[in-house]
């Protein structure tokens, strides 16, 4: 019986695992999963006959290269700077694996030595980036088959919280890798808008005011992702006059962000040491070791909500208790977020995704708006969880059947993984609405 591998059991891992686990007796495979913590990874199996639960650190070489030995095919959870070490192994012991991760430096590296031994990693399997890929490509291909030309796309996702479960100034839970959301922006961003190519640099990331109605939702503030531009040939468009990519958060998170970013709390340096740290001591330390304290002040009289969002991260005397007695300004604010900013049982997230596409075809401009919205059931089989978890499992099903003819690096912008997995997320209730008509500019 064959066997797939995944590595991590932690947020974004719950309806992935739910997903395989009720395709493993239909497909004849058997799903074991790695996780530090042995106990969460047994809570995600519940029991299962199905599943395995193996708790072990997956920067221990020799258990994991054995693990990998054993498996068919992995699938890789981990953060984004592990993932090197199980492609390495997975190249070695010549195994295919899955991510939702960005492809990075390392893996395009190996695209060559991978496609000579048959192998392949598909990495970008989530979604975003996953699903953005994919529902995009579908629209460029049913825009192209019409005759059409496309000449602006803007595609945002963001990561949200339900309304019913929105009840901080930040508008915001942390439903994904709490690292991500610190380090956003910080490399700055390229994208094309008008015919021109824009680079900001990462403080000025999150300094526009930028907003987007999104269909019987409400307005969402968005920035910009890291580099848009590199998906230009990915996506294979020519001749565009706009192209981006963002992140959508609540406006007053983006104004609210941009002011963090000026108080330096998003930066890796320095590092402090500070005995019987606090939230509150943290944060009264920076600001004094940087001499922000007048502009802490200016900015909490000049704006209410950041005054509200301050206090709510605990600058104001808090006595949680940090990890430990050494942190750099990033990771008090990470500690910060996890605490303060956590999902609670009964809490709901949502997933919102909007493509704007603008396209000419018999001498007409139009705009095509097409609209994903997802609400997550609770702390645990979340939105995230769910648009993060299900493309990866669908895909990994794809290539045990071998469906995938692709080999080397890949991201899912082929007709071959697309096309079956779009249909598998409709199944599972994930389906965009679209609204398509004359340009009104």
């Amino acid at each position: 019986m064959k066997t797939i591998l995944l590595f991590g059991a932690g947020k974004s891992a719950s309806v992935l695992i739910t997903y395989l686990l009720r395709q493993a007796p239909l497909q004849g495979f058997q799903l074991k999963v790695v996780d530090s913590d042995l106990s969460l990874a047994q809570s995600k199996l519940n029991g299962s006959p199905h599943g395995t639960a193996l708790g072990f650190d997956s920067t221990h070489s020799q258990l994991r290269m054995a693990e990998i030995e054993q498996a068919d095919l992995v699938i890789s959870l981990l953060p984004p700077a592990l993932h090197q070490l199980v492609a390495m192994d997975c190249l070695q012991l010549h195994k295919n694996l899955l991510t939702a991760s960005y492809v990075s430096e390392e893996l395009k590296k190996l695209d060559t030595e991978l496609k000579s031994n048959d192998l392949l990693f598909l990495c970008e399997m989530g979604l975003d980036p996953g699903i953005d890929h994919m529902s995009a490509m579908a629209l460029f291909a049913s825009i192209h088959q019409q005759g059409g030309t496309i000449h602006s796309f803007v595609s945002h996702c963001g990561g949200l919280v339900s309304s019913s479960s929105d009840n901080n100034p930040w508008h915001y839970k942390i439903s994904w890798n709490p690292r991500n959301v610190v380090t956003a922006g910080q490399a700055g961003a390229q994208f094309l808008l008008n015919g021109k190519k824009v680079a900001l640099l990462g403080e000025e990331v999150f300094a526009q005011e930028n907003a987007v109605a999104v269909d019987k939702v409400g307005t969402y503030g968005w920035y910009p992702n890291r580099d848009s531009l590199s998906y230009l040939s990915l996506y294979e468009l020519k001749n565009l006059n706009t192209f981006i990519r963002t992140t959508l958060r609540h406006p007053d998170f983006i104004k609210g962000w941009n002011k963090l970013i000026r108080l330096s709390l998003t930066k890796d340096t320095p590092a402090y040491q500070l005995r019987e740290a606090t939230l509150g001591k943290g944060f009264a330390h920076h600001f004094e070791r940087h001499h922000l304290q007048d502009l802490v002040s200016r900015y909490r009289k000049e704006d209410p909500i950041f005054d509200q969002q301050l206090h709510f991260l605990g600058v104001d005397g808090d006595t949680t208790p940090l990890s430990g007695d050494q942190f750099t300004p990033a990771q008090l604010l990470q500690e910060s977020l996890e605490r303060k900013l956590v999902l609670e049982k009964g809490d709901r997230d949502m997933i919102i995704m909007l493509h704007e596409i603008g396209y000419t075809v018999l001498g007409q401009r139009r705009k095509l708006n097409s609209q994903l919205v997802v609400e997550g059931e609770n702390s645990i089989r979340t939105a995230m969880a769910k648009t993060v978890g299900l493309p990866l499992a669908m895909a990994a099903i794809l290539v045990l059947q071998n469906k995938i003819s692709l080999r080397g690096v890949q991201i899912p912008t082929h007709k071959e993984i697309y096309e079956p997995v779009l249909a598998e997320l409709e199944k599972e209730g994930i389906v965009f609405t679209e609204s398509d008509g004359p340009a009104t500019n």
